[in-house]
């Protein structure tokens, strides 16, 4: 990692987010209104996760899941085809829109357009217990997308996701997080077409 990049990747966050917000309000108040209609449901979800140095956050999202989803299983991760999953909700997934309110994470400061994704606290406990250098990935901000994210698959096990994380927090620079950024919007896009096929 280059000594004087966290500043700088810190810097670009910043700006980045603060007009990312901005342009994105129209979508955002869309969004909002659609999950409201269709169950009277809260709009955000929200996550208690770790940031850099093992210090605890909120995580913002818009809610993709049935209200009280974790009220009879406590806290999963979902699963292929999770029926609490509601309708608006598989669009945000498929299409990463469900990540939008996140910017105000990065503005923040709790996160990073790229970086390990943040995991529930909750979660972290065991995996630090179960897996060796777990609490590594800690070392930088997590991030919007990430090397696991661009490589990896959402169910990915958390022990090959870690190698991924651990290998971005050593390597971290300028020219990784571009490529990764772009990857990931490629991604994106990518979803949202096929989301669009599916519906001809």
């Amino acid at each position: 990692m280059e000594s004087n990049y966290p500043a700088v990747k810190r810097f670009l966050d910043l700006i980045l987010s603060f007009f990312g917000i901005l342009a994105a309000l129209p979508f955002w108040l869309l969004i909002a209104a659609a999950i409201k209609l269709e169950d009277n449901g809260p709009i955000y979800h929200y996550k208690i996760c770790r940031t850099l140095n093992g210090k605890v956050f909120q995580q913002l999202k818009f809610r993709s899941m049935i209200p009280d989803a974790e009220k009879e299983t406590g806290p999963v991760l979902a699963k292929k085809n999770d029926e609490r999953i509601t309708r608006v909700g598989k669009l945000l997934r498929r299409t990463a829109l469900d990540e939008l309110p996140q910017l105000v994470n990065i503005l923040k400061g709790e996160m990073s357009f790229v970086g390990p994704r943040p995991q529930r606290e909750i979660l972290i406990r065991d995996y630090i217990k179960t897996i060796p250098h777990y609490d590594d990935r800690h070392k930088v901000r997590p991030g919007l997308t990430g090397l696991a994210q661009v490589c990896g698959r959402y169910h990915t096990p958390p022990r090959l996701k870690l190698k991924y994380d651990l290998f971005y927090v050593k390597k971290m620079n300028f020219f990784l997080d571009l490529k990764l950024f772009f990857l990931s919007c490629l991604i994106t896009c990518k979803a949202k077409r096929d989301s669009l096929e599916k519906k001809r």
